[in-house]
């Protein structure tokens, strides 16, 4: 898929850098999800008075709402480290074998993607997560050999965008599991001027509350974009920005009022074009488009049903009316009106 400015997933290693740059070190300094907060900071001071690791956490919500930067903060809080690894990485239990034994008393193992370890990987993982040890078999056949290795107690936090992918017996061996849902605009704005504060640039409130709006509910697009309006500030020699320098900056960049951009509108417009707004399934929204489908489900469309613009249904995908309404376009034959 090619490179988007709103996509909520890791776009490059650079910018990765200049996120973690922007991520807060305490739980103190983390700006919404209020509710999981309060719960982490409960079970994190209990674990700390008993002198024992953290529970093992299961992180859940759309890319790009700091399921990775919750994982920093525990760590940090726990005075521990944190170890980083992700399930597509792991296809064997040798590659996890290595990361286990090498956890020291309490350190934090991050597993991203994790509904997307390979079975045995996640078999092999359920007596470590349980009992703090592993069987590890040695050679073939007849000369086979099982060798159990105690591990030093730790905390496995799972993130995935896809829970429902997360098979059962994983899942329960997670002891606190949390959704991460969307930010509204009133927090987003408050970790762009966190953010610009960090990057000693002066910003307005009314150009904060614009970049917030355009960022998706997510902070790690909020950060991005803003990141292009300083640069864009700074090329026109302003010391600040202000509302107009984010306005001509998004324009510049394809993100609309609300958000959108090319994709996204091409995406709805094929929809009124060739389906009168549906329904219609995603796979053939995926190959009119010539994207993934996969894809379109994960980055795509989690945001654009959040907002209304468009419904699933049990015969697929509707354009809604608040998409009409924004873009402007009008049905032909009507025939999505019976589904809405």
């Amino acid at each position: 898929m090619r490179e988007r400015i709103v996509t909520p997933g890791k776009v490059s290693e650079e910018e990765e850098i200049y996120i973690a740059s922007l991520r807060p070190q305490r739980l103190a300094e983390y700006i919404g999800q209020r509710n999981l907060t309060e719960k982490l900071s409960v079970s994190i001071k209990a674990a700390l008075q008993r002198g024992e690791p953290h529970e093992h956490v299961l992180l859940y919500g759309p890319p790009g709402l700091g399921k990775t930067t919750l994982a920093h903060i525990l760590a940090h809080e726990m005075g521990t480290r944190l170890v980083v690894s992700s399930g597509p990485t792991l296809q064997r239990t040798g590659d996890l074998m290595g990361i286990l034994t090498n956890l020291e008393q309490g350190d934090v193992l991050l597993i991203d993607e994790i509904h997307r370890l390979a079975a045995a990987v996640e078999e092999f993982i359920y007596p470590a997560m349980e009992d703090f040890k592993v069987d590890f078999v040695v050679d073939k056949g007849a000369f086979a050999r099982v060798i159990n290795v105690p591990l030093k107690k730790f905390t496995l936090v799972g993130a995935t965008t896809r829970a429902g992918l997360i098979s059962a017996p994983l899942r329960d061996r997670f002891g606190i599991i949390h959704h991460l849902d969307f930010y509204p605009a009133e927090e987003l704005a408050r970790i762009v001027k966190r953010s610009a504060g960090i990057l000693e640039v002066g910003i307005a409130e009314e150009a904060a509350a614009e970049i917030a709006r355009r960022s998706r509910g997510t902070p790690r697009v909020a950060n991005r974009l803003l990141r292009r309006v300083r640069d864009y500030a700074q090329v026109k020699g302003q010391d600040q920005i202000d509302i107009a320098a984010v306005q001509d900056a998004l324009e510049l960049e394809g993100v609309d009022s609300v958000g959108l951009d090319a994709l996204d509108r091409r995406l709805i417009k094929m929809m009124v074009d060739f389906y009168d707004g549906g329904p219609v399934g995603i796979e053939s929204i995926a190959a009119t488009l010539n994207e993934e489908s996969d894809t379109l489900e994960e980055m795509v469309e989690p945001y654009l049903l959040k907002i209304g613009f468009l419904k699933r249904t049990s015969k697929g995908r509707l354009v809604g009316e608040p998409a009409l309404r924004h873009l402007g376009f009008k049905l032909k034959g009507g025939r999505q009106q019976e589904f809405l």
